[in-house]
């Protein structure tokens, strides 16, 4: 019996000592103290939340207002915000190049930003309709001009100037002659030089030559059967 009964007391935990009950005690005392920020944190929340609703609202109900810009928040106040605009139904943006100026600004869906009024505003500009409208107009003219200028622009065949004029002072009158006579241009044969050109008539004469002689040797052949015949 005295044994079964050491045998059980041995086998109950033993009463934590002082050191266990301080750690527990630290433990528990931080599980409140993060219970109690996240509750803080959601009670944030909420209440940005109605701020928020109640701001959109407004902002919808005025008829004179078509965006509305926000001074920079943080990126959990810039997410509700977002949600209540896409629940409102508006489109909203955030823009600045960093975490800390990053901002949203909300459109109603009926004056929604164009491409060129968001891209001033991811390059912090202030957009200006009327400064953008004559810009539009400039590119436009410019881009008209550069297409006409495009299809009345006519290419060169031959070069036009004056090489004996334009080249007597570096190379003398003499040399200036030779070069101006052998660029000059032929109205059958474009800018081919002169010299190309008795080179061509050398050859049709070596040519004709050939076949001269091929019919003087064959009038020659015959004449030679005749007379042996």
């Amino acid at each position: 019996m005295a044994d079964l009964l050491g045998s059980i007391l041995n086998s109950m935990e033993k009463p934590p000592a002082v050191g266990d009950q301080e750690s527990r005690r630290k433990a528990r005392e931080q599980a409140a103290r993060l219970k109690k920020m996240e509750d803080e944190e959601k009670r944030k929340k909420v209440a940005f939340r109605k701020k928020m609703e109640k701001e959109v609202s407004d902002f919808i109900q005025d008829s004179l207002q078509q965006k509305r810009k926000y001074h920079p928040m943080g990126k959990i106040e810039r997410n509700i915000l977002h949600d209540v605009a896409e629940v409102a139904g508006l489109t909203s943006f955030s823009f600045g190049e960093d975490e800390e100026s990053r901002y949203v600004m909300l459109f109603k869906k009926e004056f929604a930003p164009s491409d060129e009024e968001l891209e001033a505003y991811r390059k912090g500009e202030e957009w200006d309709p009327q400064l953008a409208e004559r810009r539009r107009r400039l590119k436009e003219q410019a881009a008209l001009e550069e297409t006409l200028s495009r299809q009345t622009k006519k290419p060169e065949a031959c070069p036009n100037s004056n090489y004996r004029d334009k080249y007597s002072h570096l190379i003398g009158t003499s040399a200036a002659k030779d070069a101006a006579h052998t660029l000059e241009a032929n109205s059958t044969y474009g800018c081919v030089p002169v010299a190309n050109k008795r080179d061509t008539r050398s050859i049709e004469e070596a040519m004709n030559e050939i076949r001269a002689k091929k019919r003087q040797k064959k009038e020659g052949d015959r004449e030679a059967c005749s007379s042996s015949s």
